[in-house]
């Protein structure tokens, strides 16, 4: 194996492929990143046995094809301090892969080829294209209300459904729940329920950036494909019944409320500064034309905020936790929020006034 390729080709796809790579792995292989050159190109491939990337990228000049793995992290550091304009000479030779630089040398430890693991291939049950801009968005909107390391495995992940005629992505952690909807025709005829685990969707948003184009996703049994132009994407799918979420939204909330988000979001920060660290509840006290923030701590210490907002009606009392109200305010993209509540053991449903789809639902919290 022998080519050239400038530092700044090199990096970036190094750099997304590396993201999968896990530093602490049970298999030495797993710690290193799959280099491949086949004709004039070069293919990176790293995994963790959930998630594979594979990033390509064309050589300058490509004087003998191979593969061999070698430690990613190593590689990625190496490279990234190598000068911008710097081209990187590859080359193997007994188990041992070397990069010329100008006048720098490094050598590395190598694991053979066939010691990577690749993720199995299995047939294809159906394929969606979409932007990569709208599916970053979908993710985006709702990837923060995953649960983390959570028993109930199918939480730590979201879930899309693809229906004849929109696709749907849901995500909750148990006390919470973000949804968004995009109507689009797909080429299946019933509704079908895929979970995502939690790594996948991160690395996947990542992927996606703001890259402009289409991305077509392929849903197999096992897995989830994804191809851009210079890069594929495999996550394993969750094994498992993700809970029926339309029994989670809020039906019949006679109480709704119009504010500012980025008004509540401050006030909603502020309060939280003086709640109980370990509860992060805040009392949301309702009247007409104004909301009262209430919190305080064992300490003693009192915060109260009052924001005006749009609503006429009966007073209501309601405890939340702080951080989840923060986290949907953050994430809404318009400039108001609709808020929809019933009674103090009711959920709060939270949406965009305009331009947004996505719904979230947050659990009342007993203070």
């Amino acid at each position: 194996m022998h080519f050239v390729i400038s530092r700044e080709a090199l990096l970036k796809p190094l750099q997304m492929v590396s993201g999968v790579v896990e530093r602490r792995q049970t298999l030495p292989v797993l710690s290193n990143v799959l280099m491949v050159l086949d004709g004039s190109e070069l293919s990176l491939t790293g995994t963790d046995l959930e998630v594979e990337l594979i990033g390509r990228v064309p050589v300058d000049q490509a004087h003998e094809a191979g593969a061999v793995t070698v430690p990613a992290r190593k590689l990625l550091d190496i490279c990234k301090s190598l000068a911008d304009d710097a081209n990187v000479e590859f080359s193997l030779s007994d188990n041992k892969l070397t990069l010329k630089s100008g006048r720098s040398r490094y050598t590395l430890t190598t694991l053979p080829a066939s010691e990577f693991p690749s993720v199995d291939e299995e047939p294809d049950t159906f394929s969606l294209s979409i932007s990569q801009a709208k599916l970053h968005e979908l993710l985006e909107s709702t990837s923060f209300a995953m649960a983390q390391q959570d028993v109930r495995y199918y939480l730590n992940g979201m879930l899309f459904e693809v229906a004849p005629d929109f696709l749907r992505v849901v995500a909750t952690d148990g006390h919470r729940l973000a949804m968004e909807t995009l109507n689009m025709d797909n080429p299946i005829n019933d509704v079908q329920q895929l979970i995502l685990p939690r790594k996948g969707i991160l690395e996947l948003s990542r992927l996606l950036g703001d890259e402009q184009g289409e991305i077509t996703l392929t849903f197999g049994q096992n897995h989830i494909r994804a191809k851009v132009p210079a890069v594929t994407f495999t996550s394993k799918l969750v094994d498992g019944k993700f809970p029926d979420y339309n029994r989670v939204l809020p039906k019949g909330g006679n109480k709704v409320l119009i504010g500012e988000c980025q008004e509540l979001r401050q006030a909603f920060s502020r309060a939280a500064i003086l709640s109980n660290e370990k509860y992060r509840g805040v009392r949301v006290m309702l009247s007409n034309g104004e909301l009262k923030i209430l919190a305080n701590n064992p300490e003693q210490e009192e915060a109260e905020e009052v924001v005006s907002v749009e609503y006429e009606g009966d007073s209501l009392e309601i405890g939340f936790n702080v951080s989840y109200l923060i986290d949907v305010l953050s994430t809404l993209s318009s400039k108001k929020a609709r808020i929809t509540l019933s009674d103090p053991n009711s959920s709060a449903l939270i949406e965009a006034e305009e331009g947004s789809d996505a719904l979230y639902v947050v659990m009342p919290m007993r203070l």
